[in-house]
């Protein structure tokens, strides 16, 4: 089963803590998990305020620079992983270097059947 590890910290003091993680540190921690086979996709992201956030309300679009809602942490980054259950999808995302220093949300991915289902639909995919 897949399951979204998302990892969170506040950004403006991530890398001023004692226990916080060296980019090396981070990068043999996912290539850990890419040779066992349980990686998926892994990815930093870039600082918040680079975020830009899309609402749709009453078929109206509004953009607005920065993230959804202020908060103390930011999603900093995820793992994409393929774990056999929930426990071993935590024991995955206790060994995240930041998760020293911040949070790690493990959420089950919801699979969606995007596949074609009628001929009409499958000649308008191709």
């Amino acid at each position: 089963m897949k399951y979204l590890c998302l990892v969170y910290s506040d950004e403006s003091i991530l890398h001023t803590l004692p226990d916080s993680p060296e980019d090396s540190e981070c990068l043999a921690y996912a290539e850990r998990i890419q040779a066992s086979g349980r990686m998926i996709a892994a990815e930093a992201l870039q600082s918040v305020h680079t975020a830009t956030t899309v609402r749709v309300r009453n078929g109206k679009t509004s953009i607005t620079d920065g993230p959804f809602a202020e908060t103390k942490e930011q999603l900093a980054g995820f793992y994409l992983v393929d774990a056999a259950d929930l426990n071993e999808a935590l024991r995955i995302a206790e060994g995240i270097p930041a998760a020293r220093v911040g949070s790690v949300e493990v959420r089950p991915v919801r699979e969606l059947d995007v596949s074609p289902s009628t001929p009409r639909e499958q000649e308008a995919s191709v």
